[in-house]
């Protein structure tokens, strides 16, 4: 009995440590992370990212150029006035005479030409101080030639004649003067009236060239056949513009500049006006007769 039972007791404690084992391992699985998703399951493959493609080599072909036939140019002046159309002629020949008139206008109408400030200045002093005589400042009025000069002429003229005599003679030179001044300002005002009447003009041109190719020759599907209608158009508004902006801003700028011309001529006309006028001149001299009174 004692013998049976001590082989009762030692098999029981050998199953019961298998028995552990057995638990141990299966927990030791259950830990794992393939366990969750099944141990029969295939490991999964790592995650590998693509490399880029390789960069093209010299072998490879070069892109396709996108065709450049039949669009509007840009670069070549002789291009752009030649795909213009016919009124582009009108618009050159209307930028010629803007150029011309232009350079003209800014030689004539400079200060020093007009209002000569070294000579104006001299001229009222002595005519003031009295230094200067009637014939001795015309001669040095025909001599100067300058449109401030002439005016001066005209007042001296009137030499000891009452101050609105003499005056009205100075408008009167002032006005010849001026008039003579604003010449050519029609030909700004001119084309800058024009010159986008003839832009418009040629894009009615280009739009009517782009309808009939449309008409004939079934232009919906042919996109570069519109593009040249289009272009025409486009070019010739462009155009008309560049020209008549300039013009716009050369006859604001020259009708400004005479306006200030025609204050310089009032202001020194009227020192003059004050100095040979017969007041003046009465004034003067009864100042000298009374200084000599005092003198004697």
């Amino acid at each position: 009995m004692p013998i049976r039972n001590r082989f009762v007791r030692t098999a029981f404690a050998a199953g019961t440590a298998i028995l552990i084992l057995v638990a141990c391992d299966t927990a030791a699985r259950g830990q794992s992370p393939r366990a969750w998703a099944g141990a029969a399951d295939p490991a999964r493959e790592p995650l590998r990212v693509a490399s880029a493609p390789a960069a093209s080599t010299a072998a490879d072909p070069a892109p396709a150029v996108a065709p450049t036939e039949g669009l509007i140019p840009t670069g070549n002046l002789l291009a752009t006035i030649r795909d213009g159309g016919i009124l582009m002629i009108p618009l050159l020949g209307c930028s010629f005479l803007l150029a011309v008139f232009g350079i003209e206008r800014a030689v004539s109408l400079r200060t020093a030409r007009v209002v000569p400030r070294m000579f104006v200045d001299r001229f009222v002093e002595q005519v003031q101080s009295g230094s200067l005589a009637r014939g001795a400042a015309l001669d040095a009025c025909e001599e100067n030639g300058s449109p401030a000069a002439r005016v001066f002429a005209a007042a001296v003229r009137r030499w000891g004649r009452p101050a609105v005599e003499i005056e009205q003679a100075a408008i009167d030179a002032c006005e010849r003067e001026l008039n003579h001044l604003r010449r050519y300002r029609r030909v700004f005002n001119g084309v800058a009236t024009i010159a986008p009447l003839l832009g418009l003009l040629g894009t009615v041109f280009g739009l009517i060239q782009s309808f009939n190719d449309v008409a004939t020759a079934g232009a919906m599907g042919r996109p570069d056949l519109l593009a040249r209608g289009f272009g025409e158009a486009l070019i010739t508004t462009a155009t008309g513009l560049l020209v008549a902006i300039p013009a716009m801003v050369l006859h604001s700028y020259f009708t400004g500049r005479i306006d200030r011309l025609a204050m310089r001529f009032d202001e020194t006309c009227q020192q003059v006006i004050d100095a040979i006028s017969q007041e003046s001149l009465a004034e003067a001299r009864a100042i000298g007769e009374s200084k000599r009174r005092a003198a004697g």
